[in-house]
């Protein structure tokens, strides 16, 4: 190198080359690849001379044309060994560092950046013993760096040893560290080599450090890869013995199936240190014990529930509602409460779901409806019945203890939906019964409660499952039988019976198809008339829900088909109300007919019964007596009371009305109900015995087209009442113009379908005396 560097003469001026991220030190061989026009013209510039450039790295390598002071002074008087043109435009050269030197000025080129530089002297002033001492200790030190595995080729510590100059001796090992260029560049420009190979003894000194740290973590690493290839060794060497033996060791086989599991079940930290801790138990059981069976059943249990996998919902709201309606009419009211609630799962991902109670009478589609929510959420569903569930462990389940012992049916409908979101039915809520054994209801509590049910603990897992991403649904028919607590962690939506147009739609879009299908009808044309659809509702069930109904146009398809499968060729059936009788039999119920004449002391009243609205026709008479009351038609308690309410303020206005009040004390007065073998109760009649104890003391006749319902107090005021959505439907199924309902219940009339209100004559009243001018005939 020395005679190479004596051989060649370096001019004062030369082509400047800015570098990227990278120092060139003297006696440094490396490549380069030059894609930039001015330093391709640097080069050929070089190449056409004496093949000497200048290298000084450029301050921020993003810079594609830099600027005299964004190139570092110092650099280094490079020789071009090998230049090759390549395929794009680039050349890639081979250059070798010769001399350090620093930029004085720049000149002006047509050809490329020119710069003029002054060379730094690499000379030694005195050698001495320190020097000595410096060189060796910085050649022990690279040594070292080797030995910990710092790469370095062979040739070159050969040569590293014979280098003598602190200089050189610097620069080709700082060449070899792979320095970022900030660092290279403090280096580069350290003048005295005494100095310079100092400030690279610090450099080595830190790298030995990091090479240390490297070789222990490699050799912690090492044993423990080690160790477990032993391990595992050993195991494939003891289960190759046993298969030679015969003697393959299946329970073995079964503890690492039973890890595999409860690690791809991905379960919560507590949760996976519980089944790795009975894990580790069963594996030192025997196989045979009894105690392993039950270790077994635990952990079958725990690796099938479903702790981290989930459906996604689908959040289309449009396509949500189009399921909903295509599977069930009306109960809009249940439909708006899950669109909002995806509504919101849209806007919140972790929103907890409610827990809804669908509250009505048998058969009108409580149970099925949970179904469509399932279908239109994309989300499966379980249906668990709790009608004459008794004992706690149902729910909570029995403690592994006891023999048989399983989870309770809550975590076995996780287990059966397989995914931790699905839809719950709970069937017959109000259905739940207690004894000794304890009380589901109170079970219940933790589990439809989104703040509790976050850690739901079966006593047979032992452990928190979560529950709060589970869409709870309760039905019943009646809320009473609940206890207030339950009661009040459930967001109750009543659902009504079906008004018998609803049931007509309802027949005509689901009951009837459904039903062509069931009995293999589809080729065949069955037209039931609107008029025997009506016929079939009112005089064949009488049910608030659809099952019985459902069940005699099935009966009618069937008689159909049984006509074609003796020979009748017809490819369309029309079902008429006169035909409905021979295909059923007699009508079964007989409605009350509208009074065909007005009369005294018969009124009109409506009335809510379970299976939609009907009309009462109370009657009073009076007869020589002493001023008794006697009232029939089994009535229930509050019904009497009403009763004795009418009677008490149609005293206060006797005289008022032109009534003698004596005829109180000379006549016993009997109101009766007619149907005396159908239980009634209730207020709402309250008008309606006044009015018609008022007409029989009067001996004025009541309008037959008037039909009233309202609770009386003993001051004539008219009080609100329920159900009158069915109320009105009866009325006007009896052709009944006028009704007299309660002022109070105005509000009620605004969220009804307009097909209830219309032809209806409906009057607000609320005292007595705003009755009487619409019930009485003068």
């Amino acid at each position: 190198m020395e005679q190479f560097e004596q051989e060649i003469n370096i001019p004062d001026e030369l082509p400047l080359l800015p570098v990227r991220d990278i120092v060139v030190f003297p006696y440094m061989v490396l490549p380069l690849y030059v894609g930039r026009e001015q330093s391709i013209a640097a080069v050929n510039e070089a190449l056409n001379e004496d093949r000497l450039i200048f290298l000084a790295c450029q301050k921020d390598a993003s810079v594609e044309d830099p600027e005299k002071e964004e190139i570092y002074k110092v650099g280094t008087v490079a020789v071009i060994l090998r230049m090759l043109k390549m395929p794009d435009s680039r050349v890639k050269l081979l250059i070798q560092g010769i001399k350090r030197a620093k930029i004085t000025d720049y000149v002006e080129s047509d050809q490329g950046l020119r710069v003029k530089i002054e060379q730094i002297a690499d000379d030694v002033k005195e050698e001495n013993i320190d020097v000595q001492a410096l060189l060796r200790h910085s050649k022990d030190l690279l040594t070292k760096a080797v030995s910990l595995g710092k790469p370095m080729l062979p040739d070159l510590l050969a040569v590293i040893d014979s280098i003598e100059e602190p200089g050189k001796l610097a620069d080709i090992i700082v060449s070899n560290l792979g320095l970022k260029m900030d660092e290279g560049q403090t280096v580069l420009e350290i003048e005295n080599p005494v100095d310079r190979l100092k400030k690279v003894g610090e450099l080595l000194n830190r790298e030995i450090s990091i090479l240390e740290v490297q070789q222990k973590i490699m050799n912690d690493a090492r044993g423990e890869i080690d160790k477990s290839q032993k391990e595992y060794f050993l195991r494939e060497q003891l289960k190759a013995i046993k298969k030679e033996l015969g003697e393959e060791d299946d329970f073995q086989l079964e503890m690492e199936e039973y890890a595999k599991k409860i690690k791809k079940c991905k379960m919560p930290k507590k949760v996976n240190e519980e089944a790795m801790k009975q894990l580790d138990r069963l594996s030192k059981m025997h196989p045979d014990s009894a105690e392993s069976t039950v270790a077994r059943t635990y952990l079958d249990w725990m690796v099938e529930i479903p702790w981290s996998k989930a459906t996604k919902d689908m959040i289309d709201i449009k396509n949500a509602k189009k399921i909903l309606d295509e599977d069930h009419f009306g109960l809009e009211e249940v439909k708006d409460r899950i669109l909002d609630f995806l509504a919101l799962r849209k806007l919140k991902n972790d929103l907890k779901s409610p827990i809804l109670c669908l509250a009505g009478p048998p058969g009108v589609g409580k149970t099925s409806l949970g179904m469509s929510v399932a279908k239109a959420m994309g989300r499966k569903y379980v249906r668990m019945s709790l009608g004459g569930v008794r004992d706690e462990a149902e729910i909570r389940g029995h403690r592994r203890t006891y023999i048989g012992a399983l989870p309770g049916k809550i975590i076995q409908g996780m287990k059966t939906a397989g995914t931790n979101n699905p839809i719950f039915m709970l069937d017959e809520i109000d259905k739940l019964g207690s004894d000794f054994r304890g009380d589901p209801s109170s079970a219940l509590l933790e589990v439809l409660d989104p703040v509790q049910n976050v850690s739901f603990v079966d006593h047979y897992l032992g452990v928190p499952f979560d529950l709060s991403k589970v869409l709870f649904i309760t039905t019943a028919n009646y809320l009473d039988p609940i206890p207030p607590a339950l009661k009040d962690r459930m967001e109750i939506i009543n659902i009504p019976g079906y008004t018998e147009e609803e049931k007509i739609k309802i027949c005509e879009k689901y009951l009837i198809p459904r039903q062509k299908k069931e009995n293999g009808l589809d080729k065949y044309e069955i037209i039931f008339t609107k008029k025997s659809l009506s016929e079939l509702i009112s005089g064949y069930t009488m049910e608030s829900g659809l099952r019985n109904l459902e069940r005699t146009i099935g009966t009618v398809c069937r008689k159909i088909g049984r006509k074609i499968a003796e020979g009748d060729k017809s490819e369309s059936f029309t079902v008429t109300e006169k035909s409905l009788e021979k295909f059923l039999g007699p009508v079964k119920f007989i409605g009350e007919e509208a009074l065909k004449e007005n009369e005294v002391g018969v009124v009109t009243g409506l009335a809510w019964t379970p299976v939609g609205g009907d009309v009462l026709f109370i009657e009073c008479t009076k007869y020589k007596g002493k001023g008794a009351l006697n009232v029939t038609g089994q009535l229930g308690d509050v019904m009497k009371e009403s009763s004795r309410a009418a009677m008490t303020y149609v005293r206060t206005i006797a005289e008022k009305y032109g009534v003698n009040p004596d005829d109180f004390d000379n006549f016993d007065f009997h109101v009766h109900i007619p149907a005396g073998a159908i239980p009634k109760d209730g207020p709402s009649a309250g008008i309606t015995m006044a009015t018609c104890i008022l007409s029989c003391l009067t001996g004025r006749k009541v309008d037959k087209g008037v039909a009233m319902t309202g609770e009386i107090t003993i001051t004539g005021k008219v009080l609100p009442i329920g159900g009158l959505k069915e109320k009105l439907l009866a009325a006007k199924r009896h052709g009944i113009k006028k009704v007299l309902v309660p002022a109070k219940n105005e509000k009620d009339l605004r969220g009804l379908p307009k097909y209830v209100t219309k032809s209806l004559d409906i009057v607000y009243v609320s005292t007595f005396d705003e009755v009487v001018p619409h019930a009485l005939i003068d």
